[in-house]
C-alpha cells in the first residue's frame, strides 16, 4: 500500500506541473539607430552651363522695306546708335513727300477759313448777316483747322518712317544672330538681328526638379571653365519659376563679377552646395514619426525609446534635414511606427 501511494503523489506532481506553462521573458527588439554629427554642408553638385548675355536684344524695324545694306556680321563688337541696317527708303520718301503736300493744301483752307470767317465777323458786328450765318463760317474754320492739325501729324509720322529706315544698336554689345540679307524684304517687328548686351554675362545651368529646392537667390556657386580653367565664384540671380516640358529642369542664371576673357557660348562647370544650418542634420525619410502636422523621431536613451519633436527644413525623395536635436543623440531609423513611449530596446551595437 505505501509503495501505491507514493506512486500517486509523484503523478499528481506530474499532472500539476503539466497545467502550468514555463513564460520565458521576451527579449527587447533590435532597432537601427544613426548618431546625431551636424554638418556644415552637404555634398557638391556639379552642373555643365553656358555662358548667355543677362541682355538681349532682338532688333527689328518699326517699317517694313527691302533691305539695301548691312554692315556688321555675327560677332561684331556694335556700340549704342551705330548703324547696323538699313532699308530702302524711297517709298517712305514719296510718302513723306505726299504728307507735305497735305499740310500745304491744309494750310491754304485754313487760312481761307479764316479770312472768310473774320469777314462775316464785321458783317455780323454791323447787323448785316444773321447769327446763324456766322456760325456756319465758324463751324467751317473749326474743321479747316483740324484737317490741318491732321495733315501736320501725318506729315511728322512720314518723317518718323524716314527715318526708321536706319536700325541702330540700342546699346553696346555683340551681334550674336543675323536673320536677314541684303535684298530681303523684311516686315515692321521682324526680327533681323539680335544684339547682345557685354557689360554682363550669365551663366546658364539645367538643374532636375528634385534639386531645385537646394538652390536659392543669392546663394554662391564655383565656376569652373572649360576653356580657359580659370575659376570665379558668382551668385545666383534667378531661378526659373517653372520647369522646362520636355526635361523637367529648371533655368538657374548666375551672374559673372568679371566678364574678362569671357565669350558667350562658352561652357563652364558650376558647382553648388545647399545651404544647411549648423544646427542641422540629415535623416533618412523612414526615421520620421509623422503625428498629424507634427514630425517627430523616436530616441534612445538608456535603452529605452521616447519621442523628440523636430523641426523639418528640407527634404528630397529619400532624406530630409531637421533640426532640434542634439550631438551624440541616438535617432532611431527603421520600425519607428512599431515602438511605444518608455519601450525597452537593444540598438544592436
Amino acid at each position: 500500500m505505501r509503495n501505491f501511494f507514493v506512486a500517486g503523489i509523484i503523478v499528481a506532481n506530474f499532472f500539476v506541473a503539466g497545467c502550468h506553462e514555463v513564460v520565458v521573458p521576451l527579449k527587447p527588439p533590435v532597432v537601427k539607430i544613426q548618431q546625431v554629427s551636424f554638418v556644415e554642408s552637404a555634398s557638391q553638385e556639379n552642373y555643365s552651363g553656358v555662358v548667355k548675355g543677362r541682355y538681349e536684344t532682338n532688333l527689328s524695324f518699326q517699317v517694313g522695306g527691302k533691305i539695301i545694306s548691312r554692315n556688321v556680321q555675327t560677332g561684331d563688337i556694335v556700340h549704342a546708335g551705330e548703324i547696323l541696317m538699313t532699308l530702302d527708303p524711297k517709298d517712305i520718301v514719296e510718302q513723306s513727300h505726299s504728307a507735305a503736300a497735305q499740310v500745304s493744301s491744309a494750310k491754304a483752307q485754313l487760312e481761307l477759313a479764316k479770312a472768310n470767317l473774320d469777314r462775316y465777323t464785321e458783317l455780323f458786328k454791323s447787323e448785316a448777316i444773321a447769327a446763324a450765318v456766322l456760325d456756319q463760317y465758324k463751324t467751317q474754320f473749326d474743321a479747316a483747322q483740324a484737317n490741318y492739325d491732321a495733315a501736320v501729324a501725318q506729315a511728322q509720322q512720314s518723317q518718323n518712317a524716314l527715318e526708321y529706315t536706319h536700325l541702330t544698336a540700342n546699346a553696346d554689345g555683340i551681334i550674336s544672330a543675323v536673320n536677314a540679307e541684303i535684298g530681303q524684304v523684311v516686315a515692321a517687328g521682324q526680327t533681323v538681328l539680335t544684339l547682345v548686351q557685354t557689360n554682363d554675362f550669365d551663366v546658364v545651368v539645367d538643374v532636375p526638379e528634385n534639386k531645385i529646392s537646394n538652390v536659392q537667390i543669392g546663394q554662391r556657386v564655383t565656376i569652373t571653365f572649360w576653356a580657359t580653367g580659370d575659376g570665379m565664384s558668382g551668385t545666383v540671380r534667378e531661378i526659373s519659376p517653372m520647369a522646362d516640358s520636355a526635361s523637367r529642369t529648371f533655368a538657374v542664371k548666375i551672374s559673372l563679377p568679371d566678364v574678362t576673357n569671357i565669350r558667350l557660348g562658352m561652357t563652364a562647370s558650376v558647382s553648388m552646395s545647399p545651404k544647411i544650418s549648423n544646427d542641422a542634420i540629415i535623416l533618412p525619410l523612414s526615421a520620421i514619426y509623422q503625428t498629424g502636422d507634427v514630425a517627430k523621431v523616436w530616441l534612445v536613451d538608456e535603452n529605452k525609446v521616447r519621442l523628440q519633436t523636430v523641426d523639418v527644413t528640407a527634404f528630397d525623395e529619400n532624406n530630409v534635414q531637421v533640426r532640434g536635436l542634439k550631438s551624440g543623440d541616438k535617432v532611431v531609423t527603421a520600425g519607428v511606427h512599431k515602438l511605444r513611449d518608455g519601450q525597452e530596446v537593444r540598438t544592436g551595437d
